[in-house]
C-alpha cells in the first residue's frame, strides 16, 4: 500500500479513473451478488419521532445481512486503485467518514429491508428503583435503549427512494464513488485530488444517465437528491441500529480499521456474538 509524505498524487491522476476502476470493480462483484428479496415495511411519520426509540425486530437476521454488506463495502473500497494511491492517513479519514452511507447504499443495492419495534417506556416503579444509580450507568442504559425513530425513518425513506428509482449496478458504482471521495471531510492531505475524483464520479453518473435514460431529464437530479439524503444519515445511528445488538459497545472505528487493514486493536468480541465475529475474521480471507 502506497504511502505519501506529501500530497503529489494529483500529478498522477488518470482520466476516467472513477469511470473505469470503480465501475469495473463493482460490476464484477455484482455478478456474484444474490439479491435479497425486499420485505415491504411501512412506517408512519410521527411528530415526536425524535423522542421515540426503536430497535430491530429481528436483530440477528438483520445484523447478519448488514455485516455481510459491510464486508463487501470495505472490499470494494480496497479494490479501487485510485483509493490505494492516497496517503494512508487520507484513507483512514475517508473510510471513517464514508462507511455508514456506503453501508446503507449497499443495503439498498442488495434490497435489504428491516422492521423495527418501539422500545417500551420505563414504568414509574422502574424509574424510582433506578433513580439512585450511578449517572454513568444511567447514561449507558439510555444509550442501549435503541435509536431515534426519526433517524430510522430517514434510512427507510432513502431505501424506498432507491428502490423506486430502480437504480442500476453502474449507477450504484458511481454513487459509491461520489460518497467515498468526499473532499469536505476535515484532515485530508490530498483534498483537491479527492475533489477531482468526486467530480469524475458525478460526471460519469451524469453521462451514463443521459445515455441510458434519454427520455428522463430529471433522473440525474433525483439521484442527486438521493445522495443528499444519504449524506445526512448519522453513522452513530447506523452503528447503533445494525451492529450494537451484536457487538455491544465496541468502538466501530477500531473495528473498521481492524477489518480494513488487519491491524491489531484492543477490540474483543464475545463468543456469543458469532455473527460479526465472523465478519471481523473475514478480512484474513481477502
Amino acid at each position: 500500500m502506497a504511502y505519501f509524505d506529501s500530497c503529489h498524487c494529483s500529478s498522477e491522476r488518470r482520466q476516467n479513473s472513477i469511470l473505469y476502476n470503480i465501475l469495473k470493480n463493482d460490476s464484477q462483484s455484482a455478478q456474484h451478488t444474490q439479491r435479497t428479496p425486499r420485505v415491504s415495511v411501512s412506517m408512519q411519520a410521527c411528530a415526536c419521532g425524535s423522542k421515540k426509540k426503536v430497535v430491530l425486530r429481528s436483530p440477528q437476521t438483520t445484523c447478519k445481512a448488514a455485516s455481510a454488506v459491510l464486508v463487501k463495502t470495505l472490499k470494494f473500497v480496497k479494490n479501487v486503485p485510485c483509493f490505494r494511491e492516497l496517503p494512508v492517513d487520507d484513507q483512514h479519514v475517508l473510510v471513517r467518514s464514508s462507511w455508514a452511507p456506503l453501508l446503507v447504499l449497499g443495503m439498498a443495492q442488495d434490497r435489504i429491508d428491516f422492521e423495527t419495534t418501539e422500545t417500551p417506556e420505563p414504568s414509574m416503579l422502574q424509574r424510582i428503583l433506578t433513580s439512585g444509580r450511578d449517572k454513568h450507568e444511567n447514561l449507558q442504559g439510555q444509550s442501549n435503549a435503541g435509536v431515534s425513530l426519526t433517524d430510522v425513518q430517514g434510512i427507510k425513506m432513502f431505501l424506498t427512494k432507491c428502490w423506486a428509482l430502480d437504480i442500476s449496478t453502474k449507477e450504484y458504482a458511481y454513487l459509491k464513488g461520489a460518497i467515498l471521495f468526499n473532499p469536505d471531510v476535515t484532515g485530508l492531505q490530498c483534498q483537491h485530488y479527492i475533489q477531482g475524483l468526486q467530480s469524475e464520479a458525478h460526471q460519469a453518473l451524469n453521462e451514463y444517465v443521459k445515455m441510458i435514460h434519454r427520455g428522463d431529464a430529471t433522473r440525474f437530479a433525483k439521484l442527486f437528491i438521493a445522495l443528499s439524503m444519504l449524506r445526512s444519515i448519522n453513522a452513530n445511528v447506523v452503528a447503533g441500529l445494525f451492529f450494537k445488538p451484536v457487538i455491544g459497545t465496541v468502538n466501530m472505528e477500531e473495528l473498521l480499521i481492524e477489518m480494513f487493514y488487519g491491524k491489531s486493536t484492543n477490540v474483543t468480541i464475545a463468543h456469543e456474538n458469532a455473527g460479526l465475529d465472523k465478519v471481523v475474521r473475514t478480512h484474513n480471507e481477502w
